[in-house]
């Protein structure tokens, strides 16, 4: 099967996220039996999809594309000397992604089934809370309206309008209360009925962060999520070391071998990698059994489009090591309406195991027919 054609396409209208909008870019990669796979990344679409054409696609076009892990180690080859990060791994995640996709497609079977099959019956998930209803000043009501939904985890932020104002470098005792306080009433109305995990983004400096983790000792939330910067595991040892509470980083690191150095240093309790960063479905699938050689269980980072979505789902049903998958409702509720066919969606906490053939979404034609859509095309 061999691959005819690249295509690029991107909305310039994206989704609201904290104080700015993301753009997802979609890859679809043709083949010279009519197959189409469906790959995703994001944020900055102008960027990835000139690395899919003028460095990716000359190394694709006219090959097998059921020879994922050889065309995967050309591609890293052909972007190695600018660096084995940002734009350029991004890209390559989002044409591993649709590699899979059209194996299974070719094959008739979920991507899960070619991974090695399913290590569950369903996925529990958290709802990271990108929400109508805001922690920040209605917490309660808004884990409630989870809680009533089946879903018993949740993720939140409240420390990041306070590393905005400090820069991350202090804190006063009035900040640390401030910070807090939603996480502090989840507990005294739920207790563990609701797990709570604290996500950072990575804006504080070490002695703040060491100071927020000793804090919320007597919260226990589920994780302390990228409370510093992801490029000096050291000084995440030592946060680790400093805390009684488990460690989540983190979906900024990128490919097998950033995750080795984290391994090593055994600061992560658990491991996020995120499908449409770290180079793909194969790399997430290689962390992911890196990360259960030293007993870790991953936590993969979905908080992109509806194809990283399915990606994830697909994952997430073949690891044996799986802690809990993160999802958005609001994306797969509203965000992704009209965007793709084969949306799934929580019933009860938890998915169904993911539908195929290959991810089993697709675009609609809608989408491509959009006055803001862009489209790229190369043979």
């Amino acid at each position: 099967m061999k691959i005819t054609a690249i295509e690029t396409i991107y909305l310039s209208r994206g989704i609201q996220v904290h104080a700015g909008a993301i753009q997802w870019i979609w890859i679809r990669i043709h083949t010279d039996e009519g197959l189409v796979g469906l790959g995703e990344t994001y944020p900055w679409p102008e960027a990835e999809g000139a690395v899919v054409r003028r460095a990716l696609a000359p190394v694709l076009l006219g090959r097998d594309s059921s020879r994922i892990d050889r065309l995967w180690a050309d591609m890293f080859e052909a972007i190695s000397y600018s660096g084995w990060a940002g734009a350029e791994m991004r890209a390559i995640s989002a044409v591993d992604m649709a590699l899979w996709d059209l194996a299974g497609k070719r094959a008739g079977v979920p991507v899960y089934q070619l991974l090695g099959g399913a290590s569950r019956d369903s996925i529990r998930t958290y709802n990271t809370c990108y929400d109508h209803v805001d922690f920040l000043t209605e917490p309660v009501k808004l884990a409630r309206e989870l809680m009533e939904s089946g879903i018993h985890a949740m993720k939140i932020w409240p420390f990041d309008p306070i590393a905005r104002k400090t820069r991350g470098q202090f804190l006063t005792r009035e900040q640390m209360r401030e910070g807090a306080e939603p996480l502090r009433k989840i507990k005294a109305e739920f207790g563990t009925d609701m797990e709570v995990a604290m996500e950072f983004h990575g804006f504080w400096n070490l002695p703040c962060a060491i100071q927020i983790a000793q804090e919320l000792e007597q919260y226990s939330p589920m994780w302390l999520e990228e409370m510093l910067p992801q490029d000096n595991l050291a000084a995440y040892a030592e946060l680790a070391a400093a805390t009684s509470l488990p460690l989540c980083l983190s979906e900024r690191l990128m490919t097998r071998w950033g995750f080795r150095e984290l391994m090593d240093c055994g600061a992560a309790r658990i491991v996020m990698p995120d499908i449409s960063w770290c180079g793909g479905i194969s790399e997430a699938k290689k962390i992911a059994t890196m990360a259960e050689t030293h007993y870790r269980p991953i936590a993969p980072h979905n908080c992109g489009g509806p194809v990283l979505h399915a990606a994830s789902l697909h994952l997430a049903a073949n690891v044996p090591n799986l802690y809990i998958l993160e999802t958005v409702r609001r994306h797969y509720q509203d965000e992704y309406g009209g965007l793709v066919h084969g949306t799934a969606v929580a019933k009860n906490g938890e998915f169904a195991l993911p539908a195929g053939p290959g991810l089993g979404v697709e675009l609609t034609e809608e989408v491509l027919r959009r006055e803001d859509a862009t489209i790229w095309r190369v043979e």
